[in-house]
């Protein structure tokens, strides 16, 4: 985008008090951006396809007769029997509470809608990151690394996602950031 401030010259003409110089983006950094909206979405797929899956039921992990639409609880089974660790105990303690699958299934959905659709990117990083790191505290040490594992990965690609604004490729960033709301509180970009 270019900018210019004009003036009044000695002579009455008018001249750009400001030249600005346009970047033109390279072929290098277009590719960035599409591969972040890329990750973003698929990101995106994955906290949906949770959602849906233990909503309705179905059949990849979540059993139809198991959904949450036909009365099962979405954290009772993992939180019951695949928690371990030394936050065992506190997971145990929640598994099945109607708070907690009301907090985790909002989330799962408001967090897959926003990278979806790219919007609420701040909200959905830091969200999203809070739930992958509870998820990850549930699951230690973790199965195949003394430390790191998956969880921690999209927690780190989430924050990621926010700061290079990839919701504003392949994504509504731009018309979302331009809603009064928005521009009233930039936390909710």
């Amino acid at each position: 985008m270019t900018a210019t401030v004009e003036r009044i010259t000695a002579n009455n003409t008018i001249a750009p008090a400001v030249q600005t110089i346009r970047q033109v983006e390279t072929i290098r950094q277009k590719a960035a951006r599409y591969v972040f909206a890329g990750l973003r979405i698929a990101l995106g797929w994955i906290f949906l396809w949770a959602f849906l899956d233990k909503m309705f039921g179905l059949g990849h992990e979540t059993t139809a007769k198991n959904a949450w639409l036909n009365g099962g609880s979405p954290t009772k089974g993992f939180l019951t029997f695949g928690a371990k660790g030394p936050f065992e105990n506190l997971y145990h303690g929640i598994a099945g509470a109607a708070w907690a699958d009301w907090l985790f299934m909002v989330g799962l959905a408001a967090i897959g809608v926003a990278l979806v659709l790219g919007i609420g990117m701040r909200v959905a990083a830091v969200a999203g990151g809070l739930l992958l790191v509870l998820m990850w505290t549930a699951v230690l040490p973790p199965a195949n690394n003394p430390f790191m594992d998956d969880h921690l990965i999209y927690a780190g690609l989430l924050a990621g996602l926010a700061l290079v604004g990839a919701g504003n490729t392949c994504g509504l960033g731009r018309a979302w950031a331009k809603l009064p709301i928005v521009q009233r509180l930039p936390w909710l970009r």
